[in-house]
């Protein structure tokens, strides 16, 4: 992967829990977690941070950045594109159709687009590199702390979705390999869903989560790339030249009710999230400016739009109504192009797992050392004990919750809310104290930008509390 990441804390190993396959963007980073004191942003006096506005020319960067504009769109498109691909032909058909969905994407692209350009503005004018670390300093504590907690549920909701993606993805491999029907019950114990989801989590999973160092992401980002684009030239390879044997639904043209069309918001938000990787990217930037990375974020999301795009459309063109949660598993098990992109995206996510794991409990440990108001541990022993039982109890968790969570929808659907706060209400926050703690003379462009970050604030807690209320009746209540 192109660049590499300017680091002054831990957190600039975070993230994105965007994520998804491409979730963690940056390329070679073999810092260990709890390495100083510095590494969690703790100093002797962890009082609430006053926000430190000031004009972004002022501002000088301790080091300079390495990453040219185009390696920079790489990482930022490596980080948006993930998991939630898969997902993106059933949005599509619960939105109602193509143009409801396009429309959506369409809509969500100017406040996901901006939001990125807001928080490298706040990122120059606080003079912090890392996503929490910018909503710490602009925002205050209570808010700062309130955004690490989100992302470490984000993480852990990211990771229940990788190992329920492994699980359908050998269902189908292991149906082709043992010639049996599919939707067939397995006949033997060791192909049975419980059994493979659990011996790969264990055997490959859990080692790679334990260690404190993750410089292996490096080979995690280039199969999550290969693996993801892939997949969308397969869908749409099969939809341009359709198995004779598969015929789809029913196509819906328009949504059923006005507010059917929310129904794929979580999924778009899920699908677009690579803000928290967004920060350490723009620092790692040659040229950290606003306008250069205007260029950077805009082309990037272009490129994932016609991505989800090409495989929402194809997907749900090809399937309508019968098409599964998890697109490839509307596919015929004996189907060798798409059992190759099942290989690859198992790789993806077996891999991807522990760099979300690593985000989450640094995040975690974070917390707790600022809970307590220590310093790091110097005690190499506590420090080894406090990080296997993290990740014991973050890996058991996870794995008994994709055991029992049937498909990835019922995932993104809590999860993709808390997205939405991530691209429209954390932004919306930061440029609205921004521009308050500014004083200079309040002018039209400062009332507006004001307005604006209202504006963003409302619209992501709307869409928080739509889809997770939605998704809390629909899929726990109703199941």
């Amino acid at each position: 992967m192109a660049g590499v990441w300017r680091s002054r804390r831990w957190e600039s190993s975070l993230q994105t829990p965007d994520t998804g396959l491409g979730s963690n963007p940056a390329q070679e980073i073999d810092m260990a977690v709890n390495s100083e004191p510095s590494d969690w942003g703790y100093t002797g006096n962890d009082e609430e941070k006053e926000p430190l506005i000031v004009a972004p020319h002022a501002q000088s960067k301790q080091t300079q950045g390495k990453t040219s504009p185009y390696g920079a769109v790489f990482i930022v498109v490596n980080a948006a594109l993930g998991a939630g691909l898969l997902n993106f032909p059933a949005a599509f058909y619960m939105a109602g159709g193509v143009v409801a969905g396009v429309v959506l994407q369409m809509c969500l692209l100017i406040f996901i687009i901006t939001g990125l350009v807001i928080l490298a503005y706040c990122s120059q004018v606080s003079n912090e590199s890392t996503y929490q670390e910018v909503v710490r300093a602009v925002c205050g504590k209570i808010l700062g702390i309130v955004c690490e907690i989100a992302i470490a549920v984000y993480t852990f909701g990211t990771c229940i979705a990788f190992l329920i993606i492994i699980g359908d993805q050998l269902d189908k491999l292991i149906n082709a390999m043992t010639h049996e029907s599919d939707g067939a019950v397995s006949s033997h114990w060791y192909t049975d869903r419980k059994f493979t989801i659990t011996v790969t989590s264990v055997l490959i999973i859990l080692p790679l989560s334990i260690p404190k160092e993750i410089g292996f992401q490096k080979y995690a980002s280039t199969f999550s790339v290969i693996g993801t684009w892939y997949v969308t030239a397969i869908i749409i390879i099969k939809y341009v030249w359709p198995d004779p044997e598969m015929s789809p639904g029913i196509i819906p043209t328009s949504p059923a009710s006005w507010t059917a069309v929310f129904n794929a918001m979580p999924t778009i938000c899920f699908g677009f999230q690579c803000h928290v990787s967004s920060v350490p990217v723009f620092n790692s930037m040659r040229n950290a400016t606003l306008r250069p990375w205007g260029g950077v974020v805009t082309l990037s999301m272009i490129i994932c739009l016609f991505v989800y795009t090409g495989t929402g459309v194809c997907g749900f063109l090809s399937f309508g109504s019968t098409v599964s949660q998890d697109v490839l598993m509307s596919y015929p098990s004996t189907d060798i192009a798409v059992a190759i992109a099942r290989a690859f995206i198992i790789i993806s996510v077996v891999t991807s797992y522990p760099i979300l794991h690593f985000c989450g409990r640094a995040v975690l440990e974070g917390l707790w050392l600022r809970f307590n108001g220590t310093d790091v541990d110097t005690d190499v022993v506590r420090e080894r004990r406090r990080r296997v039982l993290y990740t014991l109890v973050w890996f058991c968790l996870t794995l008994i919750l994709a055991l029992t969570i049937p498909d990835i929808g019922r995932v993104i659907s809590l999860i993709g809310g808390l997205a939405a706060s991530f691209i429209f209400i954390f932004p919306g926050l930061c440029l609205i104290e921004a521009k308050i703690s500014e004083h200079d003379a309040r002018s039209a462009s400062w009332h507006a930008l004001v307005l604006y970050g209202i504006l963003m604030v409302t619209v992501g807690m709307f869409i928080f509390g739509q889809t997770t209320t939605n998704a809390i009746y629909r899929d726990i209540l109703n199941h």
